[in-house]
Order: structure tokens, then sequence, then C-alpha cells
């Protein structure tokens, strides 16, 4: 069986030059932005990737959440004030809507 081929000139799975200089800086913030969306994404609360009429997900949601958690705990006194202030609102958030959800259903 033979592999599909490359296309030229580009490395596999890198983005060319066009699509990395319109690509979001990669730090922990961006980090924590992604995560946060997906929870709302699975919480409801966020258009999805996958279209219109993307089922809410409530398990996922809070696996995510829970990530998010064990991220502030690992990364406790090593953060900027900046990068923390971001998590715990982050958190806090998602926990409170995770709650009026789960409430509701």
């Amino acid at each position: 069986m033979s592999e599909p081929k490359k296309p030229a000139g580009r490395a596999a799975g890198k983005p060319d030059r066009d699509e990395a200089d319109t690509l979001p800086a990669i730090d922990f913030s961006t980090f924590v932005l992604s995560l946060s969306h997906s929870a709302l994404v699975h919480l409801g609360d966020a258009p999805s990737p996958d279209g219109p009429g993307a089922e809410r997900n409530i398990p996922l949601a809070r696996q995510t959440i829970d990530l998010l958690g064990i991220l502030q705990e690992k990364t406790r006194n090593n953060l900027s004030g900046e990068e923390e202030r971001l998590l715990d609102q982050a958190l806090y958030d998602l926990r409170l809507r995770f709650i009026e959800i789960s409430k509701g259903s």
C-alpha cells in the first residue's frame, strides 16, 4: 500500500507561511481560552465547529472544566498575574454556568 503524497515544499502537519501568519499566538492565555471555548461548546453556549444543531454534552463540559481545574492546581504560583486572573475567571464562569445548566436539566 503506498503512502499518500505530501504537498511539495511543505512538511507534513505544518501550516504553510500564510496559514501560520493568520493563526493566533500560542501562549498560556490562548490555551486557557481554547479550553474555555470547548467547555462552552459542550455546554451549548457557543457555536460548535460541527455546525448548528450540535448537542449539549454535559459530561464533556465537566471533563474540560476539570482539566482547567487541574491546570490551575499544577500552575499555582507559576503564572503571571494576568494569566492567573484569566484562569480564575474562566473557571468561575464555567463552573457557575455548569451548575445553572445542571439544575435546569
